[in-house]
């Protein structure tokens, strides 16, 4: 018995170094790919089969922009999951609230408003689509950015603020940084939100369709992954300002492997130099660089 307790003693320890390794290993290799460049960048990534997190700057503040949607959508639903709202009611789109100079599928879908619609259709077209219209909607629907704030603080995300709406942020580009995360209280929002701890499973469901069916930023997390590869992930960008300064590129998301398992994976690239191009290649190295560690 003693012997048998000793071999498993040896096992889990060689076991406990060969992670270590790897985990150093890509920790080194999210460095690498981060130096150099013009920009301030925060990554963590986290292996739902081991349970291994990796992060560089995963402590750090960075501006989410449009990566707080996933938040606000978490907040909605869990109001559909207590029988406060309904996916199928109706929403009552006014033209005022179909803003001009912002990004808008919806606004372009009906420009003049006044129309009835889905909440689901608000929700999916906010998430698949990004829209800002779409986004300041559900802010009203559920109390503003301050309501949706205490309730990701409820689910114990505590290195995170909400508090714009996405017209607010239009008429000042420094208000962007008061809605702001860190890489691993994003990647800790995804775990707990994949694991079933946020949304029941209907619900669930339909936020990881609409994360799956995002347009935006097809060259950040999905870059370099093999064509097809399954990603549910939220964007969010914030242009570029006029000292040609980028506030935000960053891509969040949940991927799925081969195998069928899942990493989860943060990007935050702030107040970059580098050309658009570039920061949407540093997201989708860092995210090749975990997928490469993930199916070795």
């Amino acid at each position: 018995m003693k012997r048998i307790s000793c071999i498993l003693l040896m096992l889990t320890g060689l076991l406990s170094l060969k992670l270590s390794a790897q985990t150093s290993s890509l920790q080194e290799k999210l460095a690498q790919i981060i130096k150099g460049k013009k920009a301030d960048v925060g990554v963590s990534v986290f292996f739902l089969g081991d349970r291994r997190s990796i992060s560089v700057n995963g402590d750090q503040h960075y501006p989410m922009q449009s990566v707080y949607k996933f938040h606000l959508a978490l907040a909605v639903l869990d109001q559909v999951d207590k029988g406060k709202m309904a996916l199928h009611q109706k929403i009552f789109v006014k033209k005022s609230d179909l803003l001009p100079n912002t990004w808008s599928p919806l606004r372009e879908k009906y420009p003049n408003g006044n129309v009835a619609l889905p909440l689901s259709e608000i929700i999916r077209i906010t998430i698949s689509e990004s829209d800002n219209n779409g986004c300041d909607i559900l802010f009203r629907l559920v109390g503003g950015p301050n309501k949706v704030h205490k309730y990701i603080a409820k689910l114990d995300i505590k290195d995170c603020a909400i508090a714009a709406t996405e017209e607010e942020m239009h008429k000042d580009d420094k208000v962007q940084f008061t809605n702001w995360t860190t890489p691993k209280a994003a990647n800790l929002l995804l775990e707990k939100f994949w694991n079933g701890q946020v949304l029941k499973k209907n619900t669930s469901a339909f936020l990881m369709k609409a994360m799956e069916e995002t347009v935006s930023g097809p060259n950040k997390i999905k870059g370099l992954l093999p064509s097809g590869t399954i990603v549910a992930h939220k964007t969010g960008y914030s242009g570029v300002n006029r000292d040609g300064l980028t506030a935000a590129t960053n891509d969040i998301g949940i991927v799925r492997l081969p195998n069928g398992k899942r990493i989860l994976i943060s990007v935050f690239v702030s107040m970059s130099k580098e050309t658009e191009k570039v920061n949407d290649l540093i997201i989708a190295e860092l995210a090749r660089a975990a997928w490469d560690e993930a199916i070795k």
